[in-house]
């Protein structure tokens, strides 16, 4: 019998020691979420950004062109 409780402690630790890691997990998963979220608004504006100077670029390039002819 005292065999079958330590073995019933044993597991009451285990899943106490899973449910603490698990809570821990699934705080970690909001903040990289919110991090990719912040991240992901930040990768855009530098594409719209690359994008606008790159058009600029281009109507630049033709203007030059256009004053050679």
């Amino acid at each position: 019998m005292q065999m079958l409780e330590r073995r019933i402690d044993v597991l009451i630790r285990a899943y106490d020691g899973v449910r603490k890691e698990n809570r821990a997990l699934r705080g970690q998963r909001i903040g990289l979420m919110a991090e990719r979220d912040t991240l992901s608004g930040k990768l855009e504006l530098a594409r719209v950004r690359v994008e606008e100077m790159v058009a600029q670029l281009k109507s630049m390039e033709t203007g030059s062109l256009d004053g050679v002819s």
